[in-house]
């Protein structure tokens, strides 16, 4: 019985020792990447003006602005539990809407899906 338990914690400390190694190994590799001399890409994301989103306006082609985020929702407009309700403010700012008592907090996820860009100042 004592050699089972203690092949067995030699299987597990030897196992433990393999993931650290393979962890060790990858991480130097991300750390060669960020230290090569390659320029970084930066992403940054595209603004629009009040008049460009306005133009986004209907059933099917529905933007909204939401704390000067961009969001193209033309996909979800038909899936909306609240029906049309979410046309109220197509093109326009949906903040006060959005933050409302009648959505789950599961929608604060939900809505970065359609993130397209942020309002232009």
């Amino acid at each position: 019985m004592i050699a089972v338990i203690g092949l067995l914690l030699g299987f597990l400390v030897s196992a433990l020792f393999l993931i650290q190694g393979k962890r060790r190994r990858s991480n130097d590799i991300q750390e060669k990447k960020r230290s090569s001399n390659e320029p970084v890409e930066v992403v940054r994301p595209k603004s629009y003006s009040k008049s460009e989103i306005a133009e986004h306006n209907k059933r099917n082609d529905c933007w909204v602005i939401i704390k000067d985020r961009v969001y193209d929702v033309t996909s979800y407009v038909e899936e909306h539990p609240g029906g049309d309700a979410i046309l109220d403010h197509a093109g326009d700012d949906s903040t006060d809407g959005f933050f409302g008592p009648q959505h789950a907090t599961r929608v604060f996820d939900m809505i970065e899906d359609f993130y397209i860009g942020e309002l232009l100042k």
